[in-house]
């Protein structure tokens, strides 16, 4: 039977058919659904949201060790916060086979930075491997996991955003149940002290020199001979582009299995066209490896280094072609992203846009929308979890210099459980002076709304224990006069915890609780919550059109000739009333 699956859902499928017994991850775009289609199989299959992808790698080393098949998954930033347990767990190997999928973000659609991690395969010397399509997502992935257990390595699904969002046409199989491997104690090989891994390291050069040769010869890296004149290097969905571009008269090496590099496959391979391309996304990756075993080739002087690919962009690096299109005077409205109307953040972002001599550091999340205008209210953002220490860090710094300027540091819950948590020690122990701010919408907004450890649920839709912010901020060292736990759609109550905590000294905590507007409310949401739908008119003969209620960032209010509000946009929040000076707002 054939199906219609993103590249997401046809590495969970490859899994599930793998006989993959425990799955983990943290949600992140582009490689988000990969576990939300795990899910379907939850009968096979154990599936589990992770705080982190540090956490979420160690977990699925440890199903790994333990003697099953296990997966961890994450977006390319990811791969950063999971490379400590990585560059070690390549060493030890594994029991059970483990596929690691990193999923990058050429263009960043959706991410802070375009990291190539096909580097962190050479890095960690871990066996990579690159689908080009759907059905190469199901397909490798099920390799991956023989490789895994025939080299006794993890190994590293490298995808890219359009390969895990674009659909194809899959061939399912059916499920292969591996027989669970019983635990034997092994210190030499799992404990990795220096003693033990001098061993390891000596042992993984022979297992590279074992997938060098296997990379030489496999199947997925098999060279299609058409026309001499003109041969193609490409993985992954640089491949499709290339097809496009270079037609049915080129040959092409299309490389699935990219670390390590098949050097002698492309040697071979060059030594059979009298011009040789290398097409990849990003970083020279293979050109670099290809020039260096001195093989001349044609790559990133005329493809560009950064920012995602197409045939277009192909096609005019190569031809000099420009791309065809329809012109017209008439362009589309620009609409950058916003946070939603009735959005639970957008009514602490007002209050905190109001202060003066505040340093705002900032988090990765829905309410990095803070920073855009008119609200303005956020400075910096690096990564996860970093804005506390960045607070923390910058408030130590005005304290050196003398400057009198406060720092105020906002982020999510969801980021907060990833790795804020550390931070804000941080700053108890070190004794900052800067206020910690936890925006609590009740769900990971961002990624598409997944249970986090403070929703009450799993992955798998079981009950599951709370984490209670305050209590958590407190057993940090926080104290109860430092901590304040507000509704964020209440600028009263916003504006004085901000006064009362920029006035300290120490470090304090202010926890907005209110779910997301867009969120599937929970039975402990409405009860808790007062979520009845509402909506707010304004009245014209009241209305000055002072635009102050504009300055809120609303999207559901109109500024013309009148100041209208969108009946289908707007929620009720009442932010736009409270900040109406004239009460023309109702």
């Amino acid at each position: 039977m054939k199906k219609l699956l993103t590249g997401n859902e046809a590495v969970a499928r490859g899994a599930y058919e793998a006989g993959v017994k425990f799955a983990s991850a943290y949600p992140g775009t582009p490689s988000t659904e990969i576990l939300e289609a795990m899910v379907n199989y939850k009968e096979d299959c154990y599936s589990e949201w992770a705080p982190n992808e540090k956490v979420a790698v160690e977990a699925a080393a440890g199903a790994s060790i333990a003697g099953v098949r296990s997966l961890a998954a994450m977006k390319h930033v990811g791969l950063n916060v999971a490379a400590d347990p990585l560059f070690t767990f390549v060493y030890e190997g594994v029991t059970g086979g483990c596929v690691i999928v990193s999923a990058d973000d050429p263009g960043m659609h959706s991410s802070q930075n375009e990291q190539d991690n096909r580097n962190y395969a050479a890095a960690s010397r871990i066996l990579m491997l690159e689908p080009s399509d759907s059905q190469e997502c199901k397909d490798f992935t099920k390799l991956a996991y023989e490789l895994s257990e025939r080299f006794d390595t993890p190994i590293l699904l490298r995808l890219t955003t359009r390969i895990c969002h674009s659909k194809g046409l899959v061939e399912l199989g059916e499920r292969e149940e591996k027989p669970y491997v019983p635990y034997k104690k092994n210190i030499a090989k799992y404990v990795a002290t220096p003693a033990n891994g001098k061993v390891m390291r000596a042992k993984l050069e022979e297992r590279i020199a074992d997938m060098t040769a296997y990379s030489n010869q496999a199947e997925i890296n098999a060279p299609e001979y058409n026309g001499r004149e003109i041969g193609v290097v490409s993985a992954g969905v640089a491949y499709q582009y290339a097809r496009e571009v270079f037609g049915e008269d080129a040959s092409y090496l299309k490389l699935g299995m990219t670390y390590p590099l098949p050097i002698d496959r492309i040697r071979e391979f060059a030594s059979k066209v009298e011009k040789l391309y290398v097409v990849e996304e990003l970083d020279p990756y293979m050109e670099t490896a290809i020039r260096a075993a001195g093989i001349e080739v044609v790559g990133k002087e005329i493809i560009p280094v950064y920012d995602e690919l197409n045939p277009d962009i192909v096609r005019k690096s190569v031809w000099g072609q420009e791309p065809e299109g329809v012109s017209s005077e008439k362009q589309a409205v620009p609409r950058p992203p916003a946070m939603c109307a009735g959005c639970p953040h957008r009514g602490f972002y007002y209050a905190l846009s109001r202060k003066k001599n505040v340093m705002i550091t900032g988090d990765i999340g829905c309410y990095t929308l803070g920073s855009a205008p008119p609200l303005s209210a956020m400075d910096t953002c690096i990564c996860m979890g970093g804005s506390i220490s960045e607070g923390h860090g910058a408030a130590k710094a005005f304290e050196l210099s003398g400057a009198d300027t406060k720092v105020v540091s906002v982020i999510g819950d969801s980021t907060f459980f990833h790795s804020g948590v550390t931070s804000l020690m941080d700053c108890v122990y070190n004794q900052s002076n800067s206020v910690s701010v936890i925006l609590d919408n009740r769900i990971t907004g961002m990624t598409g709304h997944q249970e986090n450890p403070g929703t009450g649920y799993t992955l798998m839709g079981k009950e599951a224990p709370q984490v209670d912010i305050p209590m958590l901020c407190k057993s940090l060292g926080i104290k109860d006069e430092n901590l304040y736990v507000v509704n964020p759609l209440n600028l009263e109550e916003c504006d004085r915890a901000l006064d009362e905590a920029l006035e300290k000294d120490e470090p304090t905590v202010i926890i907005t609780k209110w779910p997301c507007i867009l969120k599937k409310f929970s039975q402990q949401d409405k009860t808790e919550y007062d979520l009845t739908k509402k909506s707010c008119t304004v009245n014209q003969e009241k209305c000055r059109k002072c635009g102050l209620c504009s300055k809120t960032g609303c999207p559901a209010i109109y500024s013309g000739e009148t100041i209208t509000i969108d009946q289908n946009s707007c929620t009720g929040c009442s932010l736009c009333r409270q900040v109406c000076p004239f009460g023309a707002i109702e």
